[in-house]
C-alpha cells in the first residue's frame, strides 16, 4: 500500500466534508448544538491548569471524552494514542510489550504523562510506562502539544498527556464488563461510582489476561497480565473547601524474548483546597508515583518513585486570573539494581517557583507564565511561555506562541554502573528547547476545525557517543498539525493530519522512529439501539536507527466496531482490528528482526451499567 498516496486522498477527503459539515450546522436545534459544543470545544485543564475550552486555550490540545473510550474501546492507551494530531507512538509489538510516544517529534522522554495531576514515570529510564496502563480506568484523556515548562517544570517539551479518573456524582451507579477474544485473551472489569452528602466516590478493578503472540517470529507466544485497581474520593464543605484522595494500582507480568518482567505502577495523592476569599484559592497537594520493574532474566530491580508537595494559588481579577505557586519533589531509586551493579546517586530534589497570567481583553487575550527549577544534580534551569490570541470574529481565533522547556537527564544517563565499556555521566546538562507556534481555530456549532504550524529546536541534545553519554547534538523539528471534527444527524467523524520534519543538526539524519506523515480517521454512526465505527490509521516509512541504515515500511490499518444495546442498561460490543491483517512494525529487535504488531484481532464484551 503506498500510504503516502493515501494519506492524502484521505486528508482531501476529509478536507472536503469541512464545508458539507458548516452547511449542515444550519439545520440543528439550539439543545443539541449546546450538547454537541462540549464535545467539539470541551473544557480542558491541562493546558493552562484552569479550565479554559479549547479555543480558548491559545494551545493545540486534543480531548478523548469517555463517549469516545467507550466507543473505541482500546486495549491499551498506546492504541489511543496513535495517529492523534502530532502524536507517534513505537512499540515492542502488542499486549503490555516497551512503547514510546512522541509527541511533535520530541522523544518519550520529553513527553510529560500525570493521572489526575500526578506526574508518573521511571526516574531511571526517563520515559513512562504507558503499555502498563488500563484505558478502562480512564474516563477523559488531554493532549497537549508544545511545551509547557513554564507549567510543569521538567520533560513537558513535547507536551503533555494527562488521564483522569472518573468522578463520582449522582445516584450509586455499578458498571460489568466480561469479554474475551483473539490470542486468548480474557478482560473483566468493574466499577461503583457516585455521591452522597457532599461526598464523590469512584471505585474500580479490572483484569486482563493473554496468551499473546509471535512479536518476534520463531520466538513463540508472549504473554501479557495486568491487574489494576483505583479508588477516589472527594468531599465538598459548604463553604465552597474541598478534600480528596486518589490511589491507582497496576501490577502484572509481561513476557518478552529472552524472559519476562515483573511490573507495578502505582499513583497516590492527597489535596485539599480552600476558598480563601471569593476571589481567591488555594490548593494544596502532595503525591506519589512508583515505577518498579524486576526482570530475573538480567538479575535487575529498578524501583523508582517520586514524591512532589505542590502548593498552588489561583487569583481572579475581574476576567483576568494569575496562577502562582511552588513544588517541591524528590526523585529516589533506593533499591534499584541494573544487574551490573547499583547507582553512585539514588535521590534528587528539585524546588520550583512558578507563575502564570491568563489576560482577557478581548477581543485580545495573553497567557505569560514563567517558572524556575533548581534541581540538586544538574543545576538551575528557567522555562517560559508566551501566547496571544485574537478573535477574528466569534468563530475565528487566531493564536501565536513562544516557550522554553527543558528535559532533565535520568538516572541511566547520569549515574548508570561501570560497565567497563559504558558508563553514566554526572557532567549531562539538561536539554533544552525553544519553540514557535502559529495557529488558528475555527469553531461552530457542530464542526471545528484546527491548524498549527510550528517549529522546535532543541540544544545539548543528549545521545551516546560509545563509552557514556554527552550534550552534543542538536535537532530541529518543523511540522504542520490539521486536526478537524463533525458531529451531525447521529453521524461523528474526528480527522487528523500530520506532517513533520525532524532532523538531528550534526548528521542531517530523521529523528529514528518518526513517521514523517500520519492521518487518522474515526468515523461513528447511532443507529437506534445500534452503533457502528471505524478507524484507519495511515502512517508513511520510518527509520529504526539514529544512522538511518534501518527502514521500517509504512502501514495502513482499518478498525471496525459495533455495539447493541439489547436491553436496559445491557449492551455488547464487538471490535475487529487490523481488519485487513497488516503486517507492519514500528521496532526492530537488536539483531534486525521486525518487532511485529498483532494482525487481525476480534474482541467480544458484554456490559452491564450505564
Amino acid at each position: 500500500m503506498n500510504t503516502t498516496h493515501a494519506s492524502r486522498g484521505l486528508a482531501a477527503f476529509a478536507l472536503a466534508a469541512l464545508p458539507l459539515a458548516v452547511q449542515a450546522q444550519g439545520t440543528s436545534t439550539s439543545t443539541s448544538d449546546e450538547v454537541v459544543a462540549e464535545t467539539l470545544n470541551p473544557l480542558t485543564v491541562t493546558a493552562t491548569r484552569a479550565p479554559r475550552t479549547a479555543d480558548e486555550t491559545l494551545a493545540s490540545v486534543t480531548v478523548i471524552d469517555e463517549a469516545a473510550l467507550r466507543r473505541q474501546d482500546p486495549t491499551d492507551i498506546i492504541d489511543l494514542l496513535r495517529g492523534q494530531p502530532g502524536v507517534d507512538v513505537s512499540s515492542n509489538g502488542d499486549f503490555g510489550k516497551t512503547s514510546s510516544v512522541y509527541v511533535r517529534g520530541t522523544s518519550s522522554k520529553s513527553t510529560l504523562l500525570m493521572i489526575d495531576g500526578i506526574r508518573l514515570r521511571s526516574a531511571t529510564a526517563g520515559g513512562p510506562a504507558w503499555q502498563f496502563l488500563d484505558p478502562r480506568q480512564f474516563g477523559r484523556v488531554e493532549v497537549v502539544r508544545g511545551p509547557r515548562g513554564s507549567l510543569y517544570g521538567a520533560d513537558a517539551v513535547g507536551g503533555v498527556v494527562q488521564l483522569f479518573t472518573p468522578q463520582g456524582e449522582g445516584e450509586p451507579s455499578p458498571r460489568i464488563s466480561l469479554g474475551g477474544g483473539s490470542f486468548d485473551t480474557r478482560r473483566a472489569s468493574a466499577s461503583l461510582s457516585g455521591s452522597e452528602g457532599g461526598t464523590r466516590y469512584h471505585l474500580a478493578a479490572s483484569r486482563l489476561e493473554t496468551d499473546g503472540y509471535e512479536i518476534i517470529e520463531g520466538e513463540g507466544d508472549k504473554g501479557y497480565d495486568n491487574t489494576t485497581g483505583l479508588v477516589r474520593l472527594a468531599h465538598g464543605f459548604d463553604n465552597g473547601a474541598e478534600v480528596g484522595v486518589l490511589a491507582l494500582r497496576a501490577r502484572g507480568n509481561t513476557e518478552f524474548v529472552g524472559g519476562d518482567t515483573d511490573f507495578v505502577q502505582q499513583v497516590a495523592g492527597l489535596y485539599g483546597e480552600l476558598p480563601v476569599t471569593d476571589a481567591w484559592k488555594s490548593r494544596l497537594t502532595l503525591s506519589e508515583a512508583r515505577d518498579r520493574t524486576e526482570t530475573a532474566a538480567y538479575d535487575s530491580l529498578f524501583d523508582t518513585t517520586t514524591q512532589t508537595l505542590r502548593w498552588e494559588n489561583t487569583v481572579w481579577f475581574g476576567p483576568h486570573e494569575l496562577v502562582a505557586g511552588a513544588e517541591y519533589q524528590e526523585d529516589d531509586i533506593a533499591g534499584s539494581d541494573s544487574g551490573s551493579g547499583t547507582y553512585a546517586e539514588e535521590s534528587r530534589d528539585n524546588v520550583a517557583v512558578f507563575a502564570q497570567a491568563l489576560m482577557d481583553f478581548s477581543p485580545v487575550s495573553l497567557q505569560a507564565g514563567l517558572r524556575h527549577d533548581d534541581n540538586e544534580a544538574f543545576g538551575e534551569e528557567l522555562t517560559g511561555h508566551l501566547a496571544l490570541g485574537y478573535a477574528l470574529d466569534d468563530r475565528h481565533t487566531l493564536r501565536a506562541s513562544y516557550g522554553t522547556a527543558y528535559r532533565a537527564p535520568t538516572f541511566n544517563e547520569l549515574y548508570y554502573p561501570d560497565l567497563g565499556y559504558f558508563a553514566g555521566n554526572p557532567d549531562l546538562e539538561a536539554e533544552t528547547s525553544a519553540t514557535v507556534e502559529l495557529g488558528m481555530r475555527g469553531q461552530y456549532a457542530r464542526f471545528f476545525w484546527d491548524l498549527a504550524a510550528y517549529e522546535t529546536r532543541v540544544d545539548d541534545f543528549i545521545a551516546s557517543t560509545g563509552s557514556q553519554n554527552e550534550n552534543i547534538d542538536e535537532a530541529r523539528i518543523r511540522g504542520v498539525e490539521l486536526a478537524s471534527g463533525i458531529d451531525v444527524e447521529q453521524w461523528t467523524l474526528q480527522a487528523a493530519l500530520t506532517l513533520i520534519d525532524t532532523e538531528d543538526r550534526e548528521t542531517g539524519n530523521r529523528l529514528p522512529r518518526r513517521a514523517s506523515q500520519s492521518l487518522r480517521l474515526d468515523l461513528d454512526r447511532e443507529l437506534g439501539d445500534w452503533s457502528l465505527g471505524g478507524s484507519f490509521i495511515a502512517q508513511d516509512d520510518r527509520f529504526n536507527d539514529a544512522a538511518n541504515q534501518e527502514p521500517l515500511s509504512g502501514f495502513g490499518q482499518v478498525d471496525l466496531r459495533a455495539g447493541w444495546q439489547f436491553a436496559p442498561l445491557w449492551s455488547a460490543r464487538l471490535s475487529v482490528d487490523n481488519v485487513f491483517d497488516k503486517e507492519y512494525a514500528t521496532t526492530e529487535y537488536f539483531d534486525g528482526r521486525d518487532y511485529l504488531n498483532a494482525g487481525r484481532m476480534a474482541f467480544l464484551s458484554v456490559n452491564f451499567g450505564q
